[in-house]
């Protein structure tokens, strides 16, 4: 289950993906839960069987699923997670811009990008490792923020449920532990989704089809 902006972000469609078939379900005129009323009635006359939904972490959805679908495991999808972590990471970077000395302002500028690249998307040819290695080695808090959400980016790609669960354990005390208020908080918003975050090692799905859908729809 997703959500897609249309007339120029004035109004919202959500839009249920049947991830088996690939086919779209159902369109919600809305956003949230009311938008989801009719798909959860006709899920009822049909009496399907729904072992998984994956959905991001919007509160609407997460209280729609539990309250229409008790039986389903909710997953959240990662690309959603990590979306968050960088929106976090951004505003992280320009606070840090906008208090830093004039040397440190020269080296922080035009970061972003290279900040929210994978690291081992990073282009060797234009020494983009390099230029962001130079920025994060004059800067230690940003340097965890960047490293941390690298390491985050792995918790998907743990070999069991049990490791991974070891891993978000891990990784949620070394950011409740950083002294640095962003990732305390963060660690405290997706410590209470652990359960959903793990939920992927059962059900291996995301809403990742569908995001690609939602690209196609606004092209």
């Amino acid at each position: 289950i997703d959500e897609i902006a249309v007339s120029k972000g004035h109004r919202y469609l959500t839009i249920v993906l049947d991830l088996k078939s690939g086919a779209v379900v159902y369109v919600g005129d809305g956003k949230g839960a009311d938008a989801l009323t009719d798909f959860f009635k006709q899920l009822r006359r049909a009496k399907a069987k729904i072992e998984a939904v994956a959905i991001d972490m919007s509160q609407a959805y997460i209280s729609a699923v539990k309250a229409n679908l008790k039986d389903a495991a909710i997953v959240f999808d990662h690309f959603h997670v990590i979306k968050l972590f960088n929106d976090k990471l951004s505003k992280f970077r320009r606070d840090l811009h906008r208090d830093a000395q004039k040397v440190e302002k020269q080296v922080l500028k035009g970061l972003r990008w290279l900040l929210l690249k994978n690291y081992d998307n990073l282009d060797d040819k234009r020494n983009e490792k390099e230029r962001l290695e130079a920025a994060l080695s004059i800067n230690k808090p940003l340097a965890t923020v960047y490293y941390l959400k690298e390491e985050l980016r792995q918790l998907w790609n743990q070999p069991t449920k049990a490791i991974a669960e070891s891993f978000l354990k891990s990784w949620l005390e070394k950011a409740s532990s950083s002294g640095i208020t962003m990732l305390i908080k963060f660690a405290r918003t997706i410590g209470s989704y652990r359960t959903g975050l793990l939920s992927y090692y059962d059900y291996r799905i995301s809403t990742g089809p569908l995001e690609g859908l939602i690209n196609k729809i606004k092209t």
